[in-house]
């Protein structure tokens, strides 16, 4: 538990230092998404068994780097094309020792993984003043369900939710990580309004509600595939780099799919209305 907290403040503090390094050099929330994209296609290469196999390693670790810092439009449809010619031409050449099934879950996880994570740097991009509140509220959104979840689980789970996929996972769990969700998206807005702004803005508390809700659900979703991922490939967790919560994708699993409902549910109800 210990080393579960401390992971959590490290990474709280890292989330913030980008925050803050973004109105000086907005390019760090590119660079920490890559990142956190190309760790997580490497999680998923050493857990398939396939780091050897570098006709398809390098070009998806290749691609979850550089989608970031192309753009948007032309630049990302050459990317997605020249990639999948790739790793199909790579499948030609190699048949006799690559494996079909190996080749399309990492290319399935590696258009995945960065395509929905770059739902955050289109979260910045689409409030001009207040785009890295977007990029917070979708990053914790996922995070409070998740420590939810986890807390209220551990205290009164009694009814399990996917025993097959996640047996640690509870009915118990998830109302809590919703409960808490929908609570502090609505503290936050009210902060964000009040004490940043002294009411010089207005928050939608609809928003931030469907948000707490949509995001408690959304980050089950993400955690209970992953879960099904490990089981088919036979391992506990992804990695260890991160003590207490396993690797990257063990962390940001729920963001995947957290990430993108906030994106698309603030293009028809902006939190922030000015």
């Amino acid at each position: 538990m210990k080393n579960r907290v401390m992971s959590g403040v490290v990474l709280i503090l890292f989330l913030a230092a980008i925050v803050v390094f973004n109105v000086r050099f907005p390019p760090a929330l590119n660079l920490a998404v890559a990142l956190i994209s190309v760790l997580a296609i490497n999680e998923l290469i050493q857990a398939l068994g396939i780091a050897k196999q570098y006709v398809l390693v390098v070009p998806s670790l290749l691609f979850a780097a550089v989608l970031f810092f192309v753009p948007v439009g032309l630049g990302t449809q050459t990317a997605y094309y020249v990639y999948t010619v790739v790793m199909f031409a790579m499948l030609i050449a190699f048949s006799n020792t690559i494996s079909f099934h190996h080749l399309i879950v990492l290319y399935s996880m590696t258009l995945m993984i960065p395509t929905m994570l770059g739902t955050i740097l289109g979260l910045r991009e689409f409030d001009d003043r207040h785009g890295m509140f977007y990029v917070i509220i979708a990053i914790f959104s996922a995070w409070i369900s998740d420590t939810g979840a986890f807390a209220a689980g551990s205290l009164w789970g009694r009814h399990k939710l996917c025993p097959k996929i996640s047996p640690k996972k509870t009915v118990e769990g998830v109302i809590g990580g919703l409960v808490l969700n929908v609570a502090a998206m609505l503290v936050f807005g009210y902060i964000f309004q009040v004490f940043f702004y002294a009411y010089q803005v207005n928050v939608s508390y609809l928003s931030l509600l469907l948000i707490g809700v949509g995001g408690a659900v959304m980050s089950v979703l993400g955690d209970l595939i992953f879960s099904l991922i490990k089981r088919s490939c036979h391992i506990k967790d992804f990695g260890e780099l991160i003590p207490g919560h396993g690797g990257i994708l063990d962390r940001f699993d729920s963001v995947i799919f957290v990430s993108p409902f906030v994106y698309l549910l603030v293009q028809v109800l902006p939190v922030v209305v000015h």
